[in-house]
């Protein structure tokens, strides 16, 4: 069975979410980018959603948390949440 450990920036506006994705991609830390602006209480853990199964998580996020490379950040994954930053720490296949 697949296993994935992943973490998550959840914010409402896909702008904000771009925003924040340029901001990691210049060298900000993700952790502290998700204890600033998750509205997600896994913000408080730096956005980690710990190690979960296919099903577990919604549709649209749990196909990127299956599918992206490990340790690349993905996003704007839209849900009906809001917008996503993901990315896959680890993942057993």
């Amino acid at each position: 069975m697949a296993r994935a450990s992943a973490r998550h920036i959840l914010v409402s506006s896909e702008a904000k979410c771009n925003e924040l994705k340029e901001a990691i991609q210049n060298g900000a830390d993700f952790a502290e980018l998700a204890r600033q602006h998750s509205s997600c209480p896994s913000g408080r853990d730096g956005g980690n959603l710990g190690s979960f199964g296919p099903g577990q998580m919604v549709r649209e996020f749990d196909t990127v948390v299956f599918s992206a490379p490990v340790g690349e950040v993905q996003g704007p994954v839209k849900t009906q949440f809001g917008y996503h930053l993901v990315e896959v720490t680890s993942r057993q296949d």
